[in-house]
């Protein structure tokens, strides 16, 4: 036997055993789950014996939808989720710059002007305060909206007779001059001008993301990676996943959700022999990702109506239609599920009926189609999960910041039927929680909270926002355990402690279902086993 984790509190996600004290692992894989006494019995000589102190075992946990490149490529970015001003964001871009002089682009991410006093947008003349000789892009919070410099305006060769972008537009001035904003599909304008990334990059990116991501105990993590890097080519963050899984140096399980739009790119992809489930034990090919609205921050989550704060606009589809049938039914017919970003509740409904067209089409029952975040629903939309089998991919730490929102962007008449994430468990909708990261923070612990509180990290609202619709912590769990595997058709393997499963432990050092709700935000993963080795370990207080 190589490893036991024994005197330990182990809550299993296995109905057949809920709860044991220890576990033993050979070769990376569940050998025996039970009490010490059992477990204990098979060590040997050369047995690796780890005390868990009565702590609180998990199995390693999912993040159903993450930006692991993002966030890797975001660690070497200025940070901008602090700053509450546009003055904030140009004295950290000052700074920022200061410290890495030789850039030839400067990034900065995580504005968000609704944290601010006045919650107009920067412009390229914001920037301008902090460099007009170097071109420079700061990414809102959501991720679905960029600014811009008047040096990277020049760059991009971006001027008033620029032709605006089908599925993004990008702001002028009363004069018809750009303003530097860039919204949706028009942010591709900035991407093929930011300078490449290597290969080599990427790994350094992924290898630096993935162990942060081991700290909060997350062991899977499904990742939107193929557009994080300028030039959006896959092929370059493919063979870089591919040459770290193979070597053993991908610190986490990684199931691509591969954003691979248009539909001549989908056809090279397939053709090229690639389906969802390909792959090897750290890294798998998953669905077709397909980013079809923006964000309800920026109110381009495309609504069925206008939106309630701002008539003028019911945010961007960035499908047709016709598009989204054609996309859906080629990846169904070729061997890969689809995993939409639908935010608002038009395009969700644009969503199911692209997937129940490709269902009548060509019956699969072992499609697995997702819908990511899925916030803005309602009664018949959420019956629709049910109805056609959709995985819904829910983000409980949205919650820190939509509650403000939400309710004036939609109207008071369609928010009740928003967030029903318990209605969706009733209903018996398959759920996998995600954070969205480096949107939100991958902290499990305070999604976890999130789920069962209902309220934002600061404790608002008393009593939670919609209580009537708070997840148990046994519901959320499943969320980041088994519901994930299940997305990625690999529950057979992980998202348990279950004998013939891979070695996936989270320690925690706090029993999340004994202590109060409120409490669980302050819990905190002790030690991290990845395949029955220990990836991560608390440094003791």
């Amino acid at each position: 036997m190589d490893t036991i984790f024994y005197n330990g509190n182990l809550y299993t996600v296995d109905p057949a055993i809920p709860h044991a004290e220890a576990v033993a692992v050979k070769n990376g894989v569940i050998v025996r789950v039970g009490s010490n006494e059992d477990v204990l019995a098979l060590k040997t000589d050369e047995t690796n014996l780890v005390d868990l102190n009565g702590k609180l075992m998990l199995p390693g946990f999912c993040d159903s939808h993450i930006h692991l490149l993002s966030y890797g490529y975001s660690l070497e970015k200025a940070n901008l989720g602090k700053a509450r001003s546009i003055d904030d964001i140009v004295s950290i871009g000052k700074a920022f710059l200061a410290e890495h002089p030789h850039l030839r682009w400067m990034q900065g991410r995580g504005w968000n002007s609704d944290h601010w006093d006045k919650s107009d947008f920067p412009t390229r003349y914001d920037l301008d305060r902090i460099t007009t000789e170097i071109p420079m892009s700061y990414t809102r919070a959501c991720g679905h909206i960029i600014i811009v410099n008047s040096k990277a305006l020049e760059v991009m060769g971006v001027t008033r007779d620029t032709p605006q972008i089908e599925g993004g537009c990008f702001d002028l001035d009363e004069n018809g001059e750009p303003l530097g904003i860039f919204r949706e599909a028009a942010r591709n304008l900035v991407y093929d001008a930011i300078p490449s990334l290597t290969v080599d990059d990427i790994k350094r990116m992924l290898i630096n993301g993935g162990k942060k991501a081991q700290e909060c105990g997350l062991t899977s993590l499904q990742s939107d990676d193929f557009e994080a890097v300028a030039e959006r080519e896959y092929k370059n963050v493919l063979n870089a996943y591919l040459e770290l899984s193979e070597g053993g140096a991908l610190p986490v399980r990684v199931y691509e959700q591969c954003l691979l739009p248009p539909v001549s790119r989908l056809r090279e992809f397939l053709a090229l022999g690639y389906k969802t489930g390909d792959g090897n034990e750290l890294f798998k090919i998953g669905p077709l990702k397909l980013l079809g609205d923006g964000s309800l921050g920026g109110r381009t989550a495309f609504l069925s109506r206008p939106y309630a704060d701002d008539p003028t606009t019911q945010g961007i589809a960035v499908f047709t239609q016709d598009e989204l049938d054609e996309l859906v039914r080629t990846a169904h017919d070729g061997g890969m599920t689809v995993a939409v970003h639908a935010i608002g509740d038009g395009f969700m409904r644009r969503t199911f009926t692209a997937i129940e067209r490709a269902m009548l089409a060509n019956p699969r029952p072992d499609m697995r189609h997702a819908i990511i975040h899925c916030q803005i629903t309602d009664e018949e939309l959420l019956h629709k999960f049910r109805d056609l089998n959709v995985i819904a991919h829910i983000q409980p730490i949205f919650f820190n910041y939509d509650l403000h929102i939400a309710e004036s962007r939609v109207g008071s008449d369609l928010i009740p039927t928003c967030y029903n994430w318990k209605t969706m468990l009733d209903l018996g909708v398959h759920v996998a929680c995600g954070s969205d990261s480096p949107v939100e923070s991958f902290n499990v612990m305070e999604n976890i909270y999130s789920a069962v509180t209902r309220k934002d990290l600061s404790g608002y609202p008393e009593g939670g926002w919609m209580p009537e619709q708070k997840l148990t912590v046994e519901q959320a769990v499943y969320g980041f355990t088994q519901g994930g595997a299940y997305a990625s058709y690999e529950e057979g393997v992980k998202g348990s402690i279950t004998v013939g499963k891979y070695a996936d432990f989270a320690v925690v050092d706090r029993d999340l279902f004994a202590i109060e709700p409120d409490e669980i935000k302050q819990a905190s993963v002790c030690m991290t086993v990845l395949g029955g080795k220990i990836v991560y370990e608390k440094e003791p207080t």
